[in-house]
């Protein structure tokens, strides 16, 4: 029997699923598939920008998690931003799973003693992002209410522990983080100048089975209630996908739950509205994110 395949997203749900039996709970024959997009890093050097669109990005930056979903991931559930999710759906390279999503903790950090004291000073400023994926659209969508658009400044600087390696090191003065990098920055004194929360999407191989699916997301479901119920019994979970040089710097006791599952639809116009937000800033061409269809892209 071919078992179901679930990338963990450097969060806590799947791995209080599996401490509880909630995924054997419901029947579900199932393995982790670990080498994840999110929680791998890479050694690139950076590429600077205003807001670009996406043909005139250099080829050597233009690796994220769309792109990793267009190659194809090998597991039959994995997760990204909604916004990535949106545009590989709908160019053909899975299914959205439009039953539930999360609302994942991100922020824009700098320094403890930068000078960059508002939202507003970030004007001009490179904000390390990674190339089409969450901390990219979600650093756009929180700066602009502070900055006029050609005053948003990104800078491509690799995967999300990249990032934070990067601030350690002073490389670069400001980076766009979520989930476990949002807490160890937090920790480490690194300020936050505006939040920029976003939603995470789940994408679902086209060859997997509904009913696995739903056993999964029902454990899902199980696993948010205890996490929401006492999350201090699960947060040394975080160290199960951290690396060991970052993790030697913090203590995960400390941090914040990460992902929320949320049971209610990404419905039809969340998707459309979506899709109409990243086109308004030219992030994809026509060939990559065609016009979306909801029904052929989503299982509602």
């Amino acid at each position: 029997m071919t078992r179901f395949r679930i990338q963990p997203h450097v969060r806590l749900q799947e791995w209080v699923a599996e401490e509880h039996g909630f995924f054997a709970a419901e029947g579900l024959e199932y393995e982790f598939e670990s080498a994840g997009f999110a929680g791998g890093s890479v050694t690139t050097s950076a590429v600077s920008a205003s807001v670009q669109r996406a043909e005139d990005v250099p080829i050597t930056a233009r690796r994220g998690a769309f792109e990793d979903m267009e190659q194809g991931r090998a597991c039959a559930v994995s997760a990204a931003c909604h916004w990535a999710v949106n545009a590989a759906a709908a160019a053909g390279h899975g299914k959205m799973w439009g039953k539930a999503y999360s609302v994942c903790t991100s922020g824009i950090f700098v320094a403890g003693d930068s000078p960059y004291r508002r939202p507003e000073d970030l004007a001009g400023v490179k904000v390390g992002v990674g190339y089409h994926s969450g901390s990219h659209y979600s650093a756009i969508q929180a700066l602009e209410p502070f900055l006029e658009r050609s005053h948003i400044a990104l800078e491509f600087v690799g995967r999300p522990f990249d990032r934070v390696r990067l601030m350690q090191r002073g490389e670069i003065e400001a980076a766009n983080v979520w989930g476990a990098q949002y807490y160890i920055l937090e920790q480490l004194g690194f300020r936050k100048l505006v939040d920029s929360t976003f939603i995470m999407g789940f994408m679902v191989a086209e060859d997997a089975k509904s009913e696995d699916l739903e056993r999964y997301f029902r454990a899902l479901r199980r696993a948010q209630r205890e996490i929401d119920l006492e999350v201090e019994r699960y947060k040394h979970y975080w160290l199960k996908e951290m690396p060991e040089d970052l993790a030697s710097t913090v203590d995960v006791r400390r941090f914040g739950p990460g992902e929320r599952i949320v049971s209610e639809p990404y419905t039809r116009a969340m998707f459309e509205r979506t899709h109409r937000w990243m086109k308004s800033w030219q992030l994809f061409d026509a060939e990559t994110a065609p016009r979306p269809d909801y029904e052929s892209a989503v299982i509602a």
